[in-house]
């Protein structure tokens, strides 16, 4: 038989027990909605969308990434620095389905405002938020492989003081390397057509550099060694190589063509500046004695 004075406790704690779960409930739904370490719960949360352009493209509602294309994208609170864990989301992997951009798993919004900051191609394991190491390929043929010059192009976008209200956040990518594009052009004295065999190459530059990704720029790893770069053949007479930013302060072999079983060399002091595309002409004559090499414009947010 249970005593009186256990019935009236009983009774009295009732009301306090059911605002307690309900106080937790509320505050489970709150963690839901603003922690995005955790796999959320979407019911009645407004979920992150994310809008990618490439620097070749002028509006934001188009894009030049294909089809399956992956970008990683990091999310701070305004007030917080970028760092490798322990952001509001990490290195999330964003992929590109020909139409829209989607994220792995749901992405809820917190209250107050956040800084977004994304790169393309996404690095899987990121080791440094400011020195984060990355090396162009020093073989950007299309045909080897079809990918070394397509995945020597870091590209960087950020959008900042962003919040919920943003549908979706905007990222506008620009490219943090350097693009050199190199143009064969016959002199008075050459005869025939360029061959489709020539090979251009880019001797003593480093591949190796570290990205800073908050601030979205590459410098060149001086640790590392100088290298030889073979570029992408656009055409017969038109090549293109990306390149760390970095500035060659003596003269000293630099571009080298190959073809016809001929070498012709060309030496120079060359800066290559970050997001910038320079154009170089090469005059070929018959002796590879008089290669001429012409500096062209420079210009931004290159094809």
């Amino acid at each position: 038989m249970k005593k009186k004075n256990d019935i009236s406790i009983r009774h009295t704690l009732m009301p306090w027990i059911g605002t307690i779960l309900i106080l937790g409930a509320l505050l489970l739904a709150t963690v839901a909605c603003s922690h995005h370490d955790k796999e959320p719960k979407p019911d009645g949360c407004q979920l992150m969308k994310f809008n990618c352009s490439h620097p070749s493209v002028t509006r934001a509602t188009e894009t030049a990434f294909e089809q399956g294309d992956k970008v990683g994208i990091f999310v701070t609170e305004t007030s917080a620095p970028l760092e490798i864990a322990g952001n509001v989301l990490n290195n999330e992997e964003v992929t590109f389905n020909g139409g829209a951009w989607t994220p792995k798993r749901n992405l809820p919004w917190g209250p107050g405002t956040y800084n977004v900051y994304a790169h393309y191609p996404r690095v899987d394991k990121v080791t440094s938020a400011t020195d984060l190491p990355f090396a162009v390929c020093t073989d950007q043929r299309s045909d080897n492989g079809g990918k070394g010059y397509e995945n020597s192009d870091f590209l960087h976008a950020s959008a900042l003081k962003v919040s919920a209200s943003a549908e979706p956040v905007n990222l506008k990518f620009r490219h943090v390397m350097s693009k050199l594009q190199i143009r064969l052009i016959p002199g008075d004295d050459y005869e025939g057509d360029f061959p489709d065999n020539a090979t251009i190459y880019i001797h003593n530059v480093y591949n190796q550099a570290l990205i800073d990704l908050e601030a979205g720029t590459a410098t060149k790893d001086g640790r590392s060694s100088t290298t030889t770069i073979v570029a992408h053949r656009n055409s017969n007479s038109l090549f293109s190589a990306i390149m760390v930013p970095q500035r060659m302060e003596s003269r000293q072999p630099l571009v080298e063509l190959v073809m016809g079983g001929v070498s012709y060399m060309y030496e120079a002091k060359f800066v290559f500046k970050p997001g910038i595309q320079h154009t170089v002409n090469l005059v070929v004559s018959k002796s590879p004695e008089q290669l001429k090499l012409e500096i062209g414009g420079e210009i931004q947010n290159w094809n």
